[in-house]
């Protein structure tokens, strides 16, 4: 492996995390469904800890957290954009709407760290002695909520865009519900709602 390339994206993961914090906590002031908000206060949390967690990382495998590089900076670009995106929602007047593209920015900045932590993954499995312990204990703390995040964010936007469509929407959606962490349980969730949404009916 290219033991530059592994620093790099262990600090543009840092970032995304970081930027992540910043995105909740603007995400939770859009928020208009009580268990959504609620839910985004638990990730925001786990985002704290896993900003931690990397931090210790770069600790243990002597990489400088602090350390500016052209990645990070584009991640950091990104998240801010995220968050000004979602200050330019609530500015405009219509929370629901608001609240629709808060759940979309979140989902944007789960997906990039998801792809962090399956790389991450990826990079323990190949890697020996100290870094490898040091890398699986993080991917193995982190990666459950990571998957959690992402499938049930996405769910939560499907299905408040539905609502503002005013077409059926299942609230909390079928993720949620189903507590989906793997992408087959995302997809078995999401093809569930037809059958939600006729009970509803």
């Amino acid at each position: 492996m290219k033991k530059e390339k592994v620093t790099e994206l262990l600090l543009e993961s840092l970032e995304t995390e970081k930027g992540g914090v910043q995105i909740y906590e603007t995400a939770i002031r859009c928020a208009l469904n009580e268990d959504l908000k609620e839910e985004w206060q638990e990730y925001l949390e786990q985002t704290r800890t896993h900003v931690t967690t990397l931090e210790s990382v770069c600790k243990e495998l002597g990489i400088d957290a602090n350390e500016e590089t052209p990645g990070r900076k584009v991640v950091r670009h990104i998240g801010s954009a995220l968050v000004q995106a979602m200050s330019m929602a609530q500015q405009n007047g219509n929370r629901e709407a608001a609240e629709v593209v808060a759940a979309e920015c979140v989902t944007l900045a789960e997906t990039k760290d998801h792809l962090n932590w399956e790389l991450i993954g990826e990079i323990a499995k190949n890697s020996k002695g100290d870094e490898k312990k040091t890398l699986q204990e993080a991917y193995d703390e982190v990666e459950d909520e990571e998957d959690e995040h992402l499938y049930h964010t996405k769910g939560w936007t499907r299905e408040l865009h539905l609502q503002g469509l005013g077409l059926k929407a299942v609230l909390p959606p079928p993720e949620e519900k189903k507590d989906v962490k793997t992408a087959i349980g995302a997809e078995r969730a999401k093809n569930a709602r037809t059958k939600m949404t006729s009970k509803a009916r």
